[in-house]
């Protein structure tokens, strides 16, 4: 997948979007596109100087202003942009401000208007997008069935167009950034490290969890909540009836597995690489499906058909994405053809998909599965799917054998 794809994260988009037209993976250069020079990585090498431009800084708070204003914009975008488009204006009046707080405006993406915590893309006329609202801009786009446009310029955007900027990201990763957990500032590249190992106040558990402990608190309180902690000190019947409960839990996983693994003793075992194409339904309102084409496992001939949030009618507008699948039978049988089957993601992919195993017995009179879902882990993984040309697949099959 390209390099949006591996970033993952971010939110909605806000504005206007289109299909996406093929072509490979980003690039990995700055101002790779025409125009590039006029965007935000010009503007970050006046930044460099003494100050920023006035007319930078004005420019920054017109945009954030405009967004503020646009009635179409999701609430909390219109919130965030109200409060940074005056914290800007202030700044571009009064001349003065920090450094950090002026780049904001010039380095945040355009789309959700937060600094970019990964992979930071560029339209060709230099406007920054970060990973997660590019990749949800083109899955928006394909649902459309429309050209993905730059929320800015309204230029085309697409895997082949676009190209990341390492500049911002390199500042980006310099700034400083508020620890959620004791207010203090760090360099983006260094809070990660900080809130996972070295903050004194980030939210820990006792390691009494394992035997029933709830407690959650900061972590320089933990030396005296296990000190005090009763589960210890409880007797083995309360204990196993904590354990029991904890086991129910992980039963499911086992029974995954174990299945897995008795599958893989069947005499009959086929698998493939599968590619879903995107089409459209022949209704008014037309609606995108994907469907493979005709490929043979275990002597027999199969299609896959998959289709966005079970086909309603209008996914794009739906923050949540999900895909469900079906497996359809071509050729004739003699007999029932019972067997189980699942989908992984493809080697050369990196969606999160968790193994799942279904059943179904095929005849010529049944031929075709009901609609399963695709299990995905979340909407993220869901829109770096439908952003790609095709969707690349690993199929498995069992034959079950009396």
């Amino acid at each position: 997948m390209s390099g949006a794809e591996e970033a993952g994260g971010g939110g909605p988009s806000a504005g206007p979007t289109g299909a996406v037209p093929a072509g490979g993976g980003a690039g990995a250069g700055v101002g790779a596109g025409p125009g590039a020079a006029a965007g935000p990585a010009a503007a970050l090498g006046e930044a460099a100087g003494p100050g920023l431009s006035d007319e930078a800084s004005l420019a920054g708070a017109r945009q954030l202003q405009e967004a503020a204003g646009d009635p179409d914009a999701p609430p909390k975008k219109r919130l965030r942009a109200a409060e940074a488009a005056e914290a800007a204006a202030a700044a571009a009046a009064a001349g003065s401000g920090k450094l950090e707080e002026r780049l904001y405006s010039v380095l945040c993406c355009t789309v959700c208007l937060d600094l970019p915590k990964a992979s930071v893309y560029q339209c060709t006329n230099g406007h920054l997008m970060c990973a997660g609202c590019f990749i949800h801009l083109l899955a928006d786009a394909r649902l459309k069935e429309e050209q993905a446009t730059c929320p800015n310029c309204r230029c085309e955007i697409s895997k082949s167009l676009c190209c990341r900027n390492l500049a911002v990201e390199k500042a980006v990763s310099e700034l400083p950034f508020e620890c959620g957990f004791c207010l203090r500032q760090f360099p983006r590249s260094l809070l990660e490290r900080h809130q996972k190992e070295e903050c004194q106040d980030r939210v820990t558990q006792c390691k009494y969890k394992r035997i029933g402990c709830p407690w959650h608190g900061p972590f320089h309180e933990l030396t005296v909540h296990e000190a005090a902690c009763a589960h210890p000190t409880k007797t083995g019947n309360e204990l196993m009836e904590i354990l029991d409960e904890m086991d129910q839990s992980h039963r499911k996983e086992m029974q995954l597995y174990n299945g897995i693994f008795s599958l893989l003793s069947f005499e009959k075992i086929g698998y493939t690489e599968v590619q879903f194409r995107p089409y459209r339904t022949d209704d008014f309102i037309t609606r995108l499906y994907y469907e493979t084409p005709r490929f043979t496992v275990l002597n027999q001939t199969w299609v896959l058909k998959a289709r966005v949030n079970d086909s309603e009618r209008n996914p794009n507008l739906s923050c949540k994405r999900t895909l469900s699948f079906q497996l359809l039978l071509k050729s004739k049988v003699t007999s029932p053809l019972e067997c189980s089957f699942l989908l992984l993601k493809g080697p050369y992919d990196d969606v999160k998909i968790s193994p799942v195993i279904y059943h179904f017995a095929f005849t010529n009179e049944s031929n075709e599965t009901d609609y399963v879902p695709l299990p995905i882990v979340d909407s993220v993984e869901c829109n770096k799917l439908l952003a790609a040309k095709n969707i690349n697949l690993r199929f498995f099959l069992f034959q079950i054998q009396k």
